[in-house]
């Protein structure tokens, strides 16, 4: 499973939004690693961002 589906399933199964810090923290990958899939993820349009720092999947 490549980063950036691990980053969208460890959104999926959260009950809020998420900071970068606590998704590389659940999911066990490098906070750098999670930075660069959450920034690729927002540019696709597969995540949002409700509020600074924190991320979410799109509805």
């Amino acid at each position: 499973m490549s980063i950036n589906e691990t980053v969208l399933k460890t959104l999926g199964e959260a009950k809020g939004p998420l900071k970068a810090g606590e998704i590389a923290e659940l999911a066990g990958i490098d906070k750098k690693e999670v930075d660069k899939a959450l920034k690729a993820l927002k540019k696709e349009g597969k995540i949002d961002s409700p509020k600074r720092c924190y991320y979410g999947l799109s509805e």
